[in-house]
């Protein structure tokens, strides 16, 4: 066994459709802890990760989700936004850009790994991962910047229009 292995840091197989979401328990930028698998078991969520806070593609992606966070709210979404920024950074991110939903620092990589998402450079790629009741049901594997939260909105109207529970 590698010692990647062993310490955890392998990377897991790529989170298909269809699949549980994985048994994460994390700290959000407040150092709250928050618990993905359980908070998605109660409807829509939507994990998205993004390379790092504050550059210009990953303010975009966060505020189209931002701006659209009441449409996304009353669809009963909960948002969850993941990188491996600091949690310091993180929580600058969210108090400059009002941001109304919780971001996860993953400085250890292991929210990342757990969803299969590659790494360029040290930094997560931008993809998006929806969930109904802990179950992925969407996945956005080059995920929009501006259009983020218009993707989601319009998946969530596909799936619920083929009756999905």
């Amino acid at each position: 066994m590698t010692l990647a292995a062993m310490t955890g840091l392998v990377q897991a197989g790529e989170l298909a459709v269809g699949e549980s979401i994985p048994s994460i328990k994390a700290k959000n930028h407040d150092n709250k802890p928050i618990d993905l698998e359980a908070v998605s078991q109660q409807g829509w969520m939507l994990v998205y990760f993004y390379p790092q806070s504050s550059t210009p593609g990953c303010t975009n992606q966060a505020c189209s989700l931002r701006d659209s966070f009441t449409q996304l709210t009353q669809r009963g979404v909960q948002i969850y936004g993941v990188s491996n920024d600091r949690m310091s950074q993180q929580k600058k991110f969210v108090e400059d850009y009002q941001l109304p939903f919780d971001l996860l620092p993953d400085k250890s990589k292991r929210i990342i790994h757990s969803f299969g998402v590659p790494s360029s450079l040290g930094f997560a790629k931008r993809q998006a991962y929806l969930f109904k009741d802990g179950v992925l049901v969407w996945r956005d594997l080059k995920a929009s910047t501006h259009q983020q939260a218009a993707d989601v909105l319009a998946q969530i109207e596909r799936l619920s229009s083929l009756s999905i529970p």
